[in-house]
């Protein structure tokens, strides 16, 4: 029986099972080899030689954004509407058979945004290239769901279900679960708040159905099952969305004002291009990019080319803006002087563990070299002749 039976024989077992106190650590262990097999499943057969026929593009500017959708719901018009990148766009579907990069120049920054083929259900068991597309949209910083306004509600979360199958976690943050693995010392279960969805007979065998018989385990939140069983196999991705909802113009006003309340949602029309300022400024929020200004000593900030960091790519610390610009300079930082937002005073004397917010003017003070000796008074040297009473005598000639 292959990968795919056993998935789905175990989906019919979980779907036929009442869930009650009885069942549910028998639920538990249905879902960790479910888990279990959807990460074989995404694994590359053994014996091949790496690369696939995927099409990944090279990362470029300071953010990644990925378009996914059904096919025609108007994910091409939107990348050449913000981009001015030309991608094919028809009335039949599947127009886009590849990977279309194209960059938005917003604030001062490039954000490279990619146009994906349209995927269907079952993309997550590599249905039409679901699994080329999702793993570019693993490698992106924002997910943009493109959605057809005049269909049914229930797209949404068919394609929340595929991308959650593969390991995308959609506005979520990592669950508060210490898990580490041992070599001796059995299974320590320990929790700091109490536990209603969890306890410590369904957390054993959730590891035993791994074959992990050593491992130290710390409930810092009220987890589910789901959430352990993400710990456990590590290679979850969490990635914030916005629900793009297109084709406004074709519905009524109750729908749209009723699709735009929904959380995390944003309703636009490519066709009458209406509310795509507000796109794009979602997006620049969501992505949370920090824009710093260099200021050289003594003279004005350059406020034409920002240093831009991210949260999500490395930080948004002096010392992070320091390694950004080079990795040498970290040591020959004396402190910072910082104006704006996150300065209490202009200008503020900062560390290197200062956090800096959006549109700040930074200026480096380096340590000056020390000279041999040291300065003035502190000189432990000079250049005038020795006193006579401090003279070394010479020893006598031998004659």
């Amino acid at each position: 029986m292959g990968i795919l039976e056993r998935i789905k024989e175990i989906e019919a077992e979980m779907a036929r099972t009442q869930k009650n106190k009885a069942t549910e650590y028998h639920l538990g262990q249905l879902k960790a080899k479910l888990a279990k097999l959807r990460t074989q499943l995404l694994e590359p057969p053994k014996g091949s030689s790496g690369g696939g026929d995927g099409f990944e593009v090279t990362k470029f500017g300071h953010g990644r954004v990925a378009l996914i959708g059904f096919p025609s719901v108007g994910k091409s018009t939107l990348l050449t509407m913000l981009t001015g990148t030309h991608s094919e766009a028809a009335s039949y579907e599947f127009t886009t058979l590849t990977c279309i990069p194209g960059i938005i120049h917003y604030n001062d920054t490039k954000i490279q945004l990619l146009d994906l083929p349209g995927i269907i259900e079952g993309a997550s068991e590599g249905k039409g290239r679901g699994r080329q597309v999702i793993a570019v949209a693993k490698s992106s910083d924002l997910v943009v769901m493109v959605l057809d306004a005049s269909k049914s509600e229930g797209h949404r979360q068919i394609l929340t279900r595929e991308l959650e199958a593969v390991g995308l976690r959609l506005n979520k943050r990592p669950p508060q679960i210490y898990f580490k693995r041992k070599k001796t010392g059995g299974i320590s279960f320990n929790t700091t708040v109490p536990l209603t969805h969890i306890d410590e007979k369904l957390c054993y065998q959730i590891l035993h159905e791994y074959k992990i018989h050593n491992a130290e385990v710390l409930f810092r939140e009220d987890a589910t099952v789901d959430d352990l069983i993400d710990v456990i196999e590590g290679n979850r991705k969490y990635i914030k969305c916005v629900y793009v909802y297109n084709k406004i113009d074709v519905v009524g006003i109750d729908d749209v004002d009723k699709l735009a309340r929904q959380p995390n949602s944003l309703v636009i029309s490519c066709n009458l291009k209406l509310n795509l300022d507000r796109l794009l400024s979602r997006m620049w929020d969501e992505m949370g990019l920090v824009r710093v200004y260099t200021k050289p000593q003594g003279q004005q900030p350059d406020f034409t080319d920002p240093v831009v960091l991210s949260t999500d790519r490395g930080g948004c610390t002096v010392e992070d803006f320091c390694n950004h610009i080079h990795r040498s300079l970290l040591k020959d930082v004396k402190y910072v002087l910082v104006w704006g937002t996150s300065a209490r005073h202009y200008p503020q004397h900062c560390g290197l563990g200062h956090v800096l917010q959006d549109e700040d003017v930074v200026q480096i003070v380096k340590k000056k070299e020390k000279e041999e000796g040291g300065r003035g008074r502190f000189k432990s040297h000079t250049n005038t002749p020795d006193r006579i009473s401090d003279r070394v005598k010479k020893a006598p000639l031998k004659t």
